[in-house]
């Protein structure tokens, strides 16, 4: 490997200008308000996750074999992701134009909308194929919600932070999906446990769905209250004293960073793609292929997610001393070793050995989570920092996290776990994409993020 180029050398002021020092009582409430926005945003967008796996696939596609079934359930998870680029494009044109807040109100809003709809959606026995057809419309609106929201919650906190300790806020932002993460998959382990079979399959999956609207709504009122970022108010007073007509931002960052925008969707590729084989697909695993009970699995994976709380931010502060770039290549190299070991520790079918192999596998992920938010502001300028990074975030989310599931439930087949090592071998193949995007990324971690494109060579 080689080794990283030394930072170049900029001093806090420089970097932050007037506001690169806000006090820590300001950054605690963005951190809080960005955490608590960014949680219940995914918490509505990630329960679809859980229930595609073990709800969906009977309630809306009751004729399909069992594989078949999962397969189609799978897919209506996997549209939400085509929409994801759209949001991120829709978002990043509004945010680098008009600031990094006014997306996230509306993102939360269409997060809501679709949420609820999804909740209140009869299923084919009572709609006919109208069912899956709407279900997959409203996953379309998810996707459009969630594809407007991260850019703006990651830049809000990376933007405001003081330049030692970027990456450690820039994580807090990546803590909230996992806190999404854990809120959906307990509601569905409490609601499981509470409920008859019958009775959860018939109504009690529709409770967290209903429930989403009034998490988004405390979102909308607590992102109502933040003020935008020191860096977006220079980019307004420099337009202010320039009358020239400026191009739109995300016209300047395909065609003069789209090197950039292909370098942080394969830095994605992994982290996504695992995330969704962790969340979801071992779900399913675990109950069709192990014939765990659902309870376990769930209660497996929201044990492991768990340990992001602390890993995320741990290792978003790590990069802040030693770099993004080389935590980042030290994450994916791990990832691709474990990928074998953690399929021979899953299919033990030992619940414990199962949590271990989870909890080892998402602080692998958490060490690339953690830092991405923080490179990927560095790695554009401040005129197109939404633009560039929400459509390289995105773009791997449909190609990496959206499709995920999906492979891995076709690559096991009939056969089950004794395919398990194709999943392996699918998880090294994103790994070397990843390792391979970051590697050719320039190492800019302590970097002024007040630069123009036009002062960027």
């Amino acid at each position: 490997m080689a080794t990283s180029p030394a930072p170049e050398s900029i001093t806090p002021a420089t970097a932050g200008g007037t506001d690169a020092l806000p006090d820590e009582r300001k950054m605690r409430r963005l951190a809080i308000a960005s955490v608590l926005a960014t949680g219940l945003e995914w918490f509505d967008f990630l329960i679809y996750a859980t229930a595609a796996a073990i709800v969906f696939p009977g309630l809306f596609f009751p004729n399909a074999d069992g594989v078949t079934g999962i397969l189609a359930s799978y897919g209506t998870f996997a549209i939400g992701f085509f929409a994801r680029p759209l949001g991120g494009i829709l978002a990043g044109h509004l945010g680098d134009k008009y600031g990094r807040k006014p997306p996230l109100v509306g993102a939360m809003v269409l997060m809501g909308l679709g949420t609820v709809a999804i909740g209140l959606l009869p299923g084919y026995a009572t709609l006919g194929i109208w069912a899956p057809i709407l279900l997959t419309v409203f996953r379309l609106v998810q996707g459009l919600g969630v594809g407007a929201q991260w850019g703006g919650a990651a830049l809000l906190l990376v933007e405001h932070a003081p330049v030692e300790r970027r990456g450690f806020y820039g994580s807090l932002v990546q803590m909230g999906t996992i806190l999404g993460v854990m809120f959906g998959n307990g509601f569905y382990l409490l609601l499981t446990a509470m409920m008859s079979p019958q009775s959860f399959d018939s109504w009690g999956w529709r409770i967290p769905f209903l429930s989403g609207v009034l998490l988004v709504l405390v979102g909308v009122w607590l992102q109502l209250r933040i003020e935008d970022t020191p860096v977006f108010r220079t980019l307004q007073a420099r337009s202010a004293q320039n009358d020239a007509p400026r191009k739109p931002p995300l016209l300047i960052a395909v065609r003069r960073y789209w090197k950039q925008i292909l370098q942080a969707a394969g830095a994605f590729f992994v982290v996504n793609g695992t995330f969704y084989i962790f969340i979801s697909g071992l779900l399913s695993y675990g109950v069709s292929a192990l014939g765990l009970p659902r309870s376990q699995m769930l209660a497996a994976i929201m044990i492991a997610g768990a340990t992001q709380i602390i890993t995320i931010p741990y290792f978003g502060s790590l990069s802040d001393r030693h770099s993004r770039r080389k935590i980042f290549l030290i994450g994916a190299a791990a990832m691709a070793v474990f990928a074998f070991p953690m399929f021979w520790m899953v299919n033990t079918a030992n619940v414990v050995v199962i949590t271990i192999a989870m909890i080892i596998g998402f602080t692998i992920h958490a060490s690339m989570f953690g830092p991405q938010a923080a490179l990927y502001a560095e790695m554009f300028p401040a005129d197109v920092r939404f633009s560039g990074a929400s459509l390289g975030f995105q773009v791997a989310a449909v190609f990496a996290g959206g499709f995920a599931p999906i492979i891995m439930t076709a690559l096991l087949g009939t056969a089950g776990a004794a395919n398990s090592w194709r999943v392996a071998l699918y998880i090294i193949a994103m790994a070397i994409i990843t390792f391979v995007a970051v590697y050719t990324v320039r190492e800019r971690y302590r970097a002024d993020l007040h630069q123009m494109s036009e002062e960027v060579s």
